[in-house]
């Protein structure tokens, strides 16, 4: 589990059937799911079948159906077999539903578990759904749920040319907005890129009840493998960074996304070793090689409960001065992260923290007009 002790009264989404059991009934369903869409102690799946929901197909994101394939790691359509729904992979042979896959589809139920950080792809699957959802007339109804990281906005914003499936929109790495939020914007903003007349998706939000920005909520369920703690889920928007570049974050060990380090660092404080760990992940990087490097197991936690948080570009910087390898500290990965190339020149030509985190403002105050034109919560 991510975390124990979720507040009791935050009622998500899928917890509020009242809302949207009817606009089911009679309708030939599709849901994306993931094992973070449960209703109580209940899987979403599970739930709609027993209420008599006719679901004809389930899409899966990344890290599958189940949850328990690895980042990037090609998934397979399958058969589920409680049910024997059809499973379709949206992170394999396509990302975006075809007409083939909507055939016959009369609603999209989309309830994904995300964690408010731009280069997590649950939000480009939304938005490739509801891009087809939009061809294709096929309405869609999020069903809302926290965003661990929606009380702060922060980070360099996507600049164009940088567009991909790990950052779609031109919004910085920390959008404090929950998914259903998100939706909105992308269908308010014309977004979408859609043959539809309207340029946009029929869309409804199933919002949270008793949630606001500010409320700390522990995910009772791992979004995906490797976040496996509120205190990495709060250090993600961070830590990720450091997937494009020669670091390792951690990645098959019993901390992922809570320590960094590599085989050559003189410095640090601790010592670890990846390893494969099947369900969670293959062959990561410096597999079975010793890495000196720094835990942060605790930081993520000090910063949430001090209320004092942001993307902390002084690690990074750290790490790139005591490898001293130059360019080469960084991976053509590290651009996509970013959503641009000036994160990486500013850190190469020795510019300090706080003058890059001053740089974003400007855009960062303009993207929070934006975003507070679809703010259902506090």
């Amino acid at each position: 589990m991510a975390g124990q002790g979720s507040p009791s009264d935050v009622i998500v989404g899928a917890e509020r059937p009242e809302l949207y059991l009817d606009k089911c009934k009679g309708k030939n369903v599709g849901v994306v799911a993931n094992q973070t869409s449960m209703v109580s102690d209940v899987h979403l799946v599970d739930f709609l079948v027993a209420n008599g929901v006719g679901v004809k197909a389930i899409f899966c994101p990344e890290h599958g159906f189940r949850g328990n394939a690895g980042a990037g790691e090609h998934i397979d359509n399958s058969i589920d077999p409680r049910t024997g729904i059809p499973v379709i992979s949206l992170y394999g042979d396509h990302r975006k539903p075809t007409a083939a896959d909507l055939k016959n589809i009369d609603l999209i139920l989309f309830d994904l578990q995300d964690v408010g950080v731009r280069f997590y792809t649950y939000i480009s699957t939304l938005t490739y759904v509801m891009e087809a959802c939009a061809d294709y007339n096929v309405p869609v109804i999020i069903l809302d749920r926290p965003n661990p990281n929606a009380h702060y906005v922060d980070g360099p914003v996507l600049k164009p040319g940088y567009e991909s499936f790990v950052g779609l929109h031109h919004v910085p790495i920390v959008y404090g907005m929950t998914i259903g939020e998100y939706g909105l914007m992308v269908n308010g903003e014309g977004w979408l890129s859609t043959s539809s007349h309207s340029g946009k998706c029929n869309l409804t939000v199933i919002p949270m009840d008793n949630y606001t920005h500010a409320t700390i909520y522990r995910l009772p369920v791992n979004p995906s493998p490797n976040l496996q703690t509120m205190n990495a889920i709060w250090l993600y928007p961070t830590v990720c960074l450091f997937e494009g570049t020669v670091v390792s974050v951690g990645r098959g060990t019993g901390h992922p996304f809570e320590m960094v380090g590599h085989p050559e660092l003189k410095t640090g404080d601790t010592l670890f070793t990846p390893v494969t760990i099947p369900g969670v992940v293959t062959n990561p990087k410096f597999e079975n090689s010793p890495c000196k490097g720094y835990s942060i197991v605790n930081s993520g936690m000090s910063m949430r409960n001090s209320g004092n948080f942001f993307i902390d570009i002084q690690l990074l910087i750290k790490l790139y001065n005591e490898l001293n390898v130059g360019e080469s500290f960084f991976t053509s990965y590290f651009k996509k992260l970013a959503g641009s190339d000036e994160l990486q020149r500013q850190i190469m030509s020795g510019m300090p923290a706080e003058k890059i985190r001053s740089g974003w403002q400007s855009e960062l105050n303009r993207f929070k007009t934006i975003r507070s034109k679809y703010l259902i919560y506090q």
